[in-house]
């Protein structure tokens, strides 16, 4: 398979079809080599349009990558910068922690699931990615007193949590995407000073749900 071909393909095709103009974000989805994150039996589907099951060991692990461009729309919105601390909630096989280290001074990134977390950590010290860490935690559960500039929650939630929006430094944002099927949509939320945020809704889509979420309603805009 050519797979450079299929990265060129998968940008000019799918991605920048999709409203993804950046031209940085564009640049970085030909550099990191998205085929070295997905199991070894789907390396042929790298780069279509659609989640990419994660295994382990042969076996499914109810967890996926999100398609390419709902990456690489929810990297163009947090419009993440070199100065910055991300964490991400949901690593999977960590290609979009790859992603958000190119861009972003440090990356803090949690995976509930042993198997994948372990995945995650060969994968991107394969790539030689070394300002971004996977944490083997249930990341719905804050851990410590750190804030972040960027918050990123790859999968869905029914709402995000009033504690981790106060992860949020000021001028913070976080992205998520919130909802019940099929109804769902990306949202950036923007803390605007100590107890005051703003969402805007990027797209609608859906993603599968992010363990250890609450699923009752305590908190919306």
């Amino acid at each position: 398979m050519d797979f450079e071909r299929a990265r060129y393909n998968m940008v000019e095709q799918q991605i920048r079809p999709w409203d993804v103009l950046d031209q940085e974000v564009l640049d970085l989805l030909l550099v990191v080599r998205r085929e070295d994150f997905v199991p070894p039996a789907y390396r042929a589907i790298a780069f279509v349009d659609m989640e990419v099951p994660l295994l382990i060991d042969g076996a499914r692990t109810g967890e996926c990558m999100l398609s390419p461009k709902v990456e690489a729309r929810l990297l163009q919105n947090l419009s993440v910068r070199r100065h910055e601390h991300v964490l991400e909630i949901g690593a999977g096989s960590g290609h979009m922690a790859a992603l958000l280290a190119h861009r972003a001074r440090h990356v803090v990134s949690c995976e509930i699931h042993p198997g994948l977390a372990a995945f995650a950590r060969v994968n991107l010290d394969r790539a030689g990615v070394r300002n971004a860490v996977v944490e083997q935690r249930d990341g719905a559960q804050p851990a410590g007193p750190a804030s972040y500039e960027v918050i990123l929650l790859s999968g869905s939630v029914p709402f995000v949590p009033e504690a981790l929006l106060h992860r949020l430094t000021i001028g913070g944002r976080l992205a998520a995407v919130v909802g019940d099927a099929p109804a769902m949509e990306a949202q950036l939320i923007t803390r605007t000073g100590p107890d005051s945020f703003t969402a805007e809704t990027l797209f609608e889509t859906v993603a599968p749900r992010l363990h250890g979420f609450p699923e009752k309603d305590a908190f919306r805009f």
